[in-house]
């Protein structure tokens, strides 16, 4: 078993073990990895070189394999062992996934490691809070599934060149993804347990509860009127009970589902109390938290917003970093005030809601990447732009000529004039990855060019 799989923090205390004097030197080879990682990451005035990311990632593979026989040797080879040296393995491991994305090579087995990770926090965060529906894991369930049939390719193939043992990226990435799968059934099977009848009524509270929290972030006096509303479907589902139970209308039997249904809506009356009572309602020893997470969440937002132009893969590693620091001070799934009591119900849910809310933009940052190397990104986002505005013309355009469509030709054969030998190359004359993503938005560019052209009218 390859136990030097890094874990990531979570809300529960764990006992870390010592580094011992044949991990040391190990340790020392992560740390200066993990700082070159950090020096190449703030370089904004270079695109990243392959060849510098991969050359560093196979030297991180050698101390990964030195440290799975160490640990043999020391009897330290379960998966619950884990002292400084995890901690720092796995920051490597994040920063090396964003790079290879940051790369286009999304395809490759290191580049699912950050995206599973992040699948997990916000798994955990969803058991955590308990408020969630199939709507909400499908998007994670499908990615899931499309790592799986890329882990298991790898798998297959290495078995027969490897003589069926795993490689350690490999075997890390398969922990990961298992525990990703588990999470995911465990999640599935709670709301699987409630029938069809009931399935309306809980995807209801689902979204009462939520916008309660919404409200939590308002002045008091704007968020009565919305919490009035709110209170009159919640009265309107509590009234559907027969005996404090829901059954089903045609049968009059008891309906599947009970605990979670009539659990949520004690609990969304419970939420309703506190917002009509009180408002927006923060201690002021979590504020600084609050605010914080606030911050983090607006400049996740701009970034969904400018990626395609301005977003590295890599500069969402501070943002991770900063999300796993905020987790990591829960205990239990809760927040402690500075007396290390719990934080009152509704600064948790708020607390805990803007949490979910960043993991989740950053999960969302993180599929969005495109397979296209970053030196080829400014081509690609050139001809993304040019095919909107050719498709846009065909829409809207109406009868054109030829001076009509002179500035679109100009620019197409502008893009197209930068190929060499049919390749996009970059400065040091290497071809990088995307070539087929952007090829097909140029093929695409001069198709619809070609449309247009033939309808062109004479002036």
């Amino acid at each position: 078993m390859f136990s030097a799989v890094p874990v990531l923090p979570t809300s529960s205390t764990t006992i870390e073990q010592p580094v011992s004097a044949g991990e040391q030197p190990i340790l020392n080879k992560l740390v200066e990895v993990r700082n070159r990682l950090a020096a190449l990451k703030k370089d904004r005035g270079n695109y990243y070189r392959p060849n510098d990311i991969v050359g560093l990632y196979n030297d991180l593979l050698s101390q990964v394999q030195l440290l799975q026989g160490v640990r043999v040797t020391e009897h330290h080879d379960n998966d619950t062992f884990k002292n400084r040296l995890d901690a720092v393995l796995d920051e490597c491991f994040q920063l090396f996934s964003l790079f290879y994305l940051a790369l286009g090579k999304n395809k490759e087995i290191p580049a699912t490691y950050v995206q599973l990770a992040t699948i997990k926090q916000n798994f955990d965060l969803m058991n955590d809070t308990g408020v969630y529906t199939d709507d909400d894991l499908e998007p994670f369930k499908k990615r899931l599934q499309e790592i799986r049939q890329l882990v298991d390719a790898v798998a297959s193939r290495e078995s027969e060149e490897e003589g069926g043992q795993p490689t350690p990226e490999l075997q890390l990435v398969l922990r990961r993804l298992r525990q990703c799968e588990k999470e995911l059934e465990l999640l599935e099977e709670t709301t699987r347990v409630i029938s069809d009848e009931l399935m309306p009524i809980y995807e209801n509270l689902v979204h009462i509860r939520r916008r309660l929290t919404a409200l939590s972030f308002m002045a008091h006096d704007e968020a009565q009127s919305e919490a009035k509303e709110l209170q009159k479907r919640l009265i309107e589902i509590d009234d559907m009970r027969v005996d404090d139970r829901f059954v089903d209308a045609e049968s009059g039997v008891v309906a599947a589902g009970q605990t979670q249904v009539v659990g949520l809506l004690e609990e969304c009356f419970d939420r309703l109390h506190d917002v009509m009572a009180e408002g927006s309602t923060v201690p002021k020893d979590m504020a600084p938290l609050y605010e914080r997470l606030m911050e983090i969440r607006v400049q996740l937002d701009k970034l969904l917003l400018t990626r395609r132009w301005t977003l590295r893969e890599t500069d969402l590693w501070s943002y991770q970093v900063q999300l796993q620091e905020i987790d990591s001070m829960r205990r239990n799934g809760q927040f402690k005030d500075s007396s290390g009591e719990p934080a009152p119900q509704q600064a948790q849910a708020a607390l805990n809601f803007l949490l979910h809310k960043c993991y989740n933009l950053v999960y969302k940052l993180l599929s969005s990447s495109e397979p296209v190397a970053e030196t080829l990104m400014p081509v690609h986002n050139q001809l993304r732009t040019l095919r909107r505005c050719l498709l846009e013309v065909k829409k809207y355009g109406g009868p054109l000529s030829a001076r009509d469509l002179y500035p679109y030709q100009m620019k197409l054969s502008s893009i197209d004039n930068l190929r060499t030998d049919g390749k996009f190359l970059d400065d040091e004359g290497h071809i990088p990855e995307g070539q087929g993503v952007v090829m097909s938005l140029l093929n695409e560019c001069y198709d619809l060019m070609y449309e247009l052209m033939a309808s062109e009218v004479d002036e």
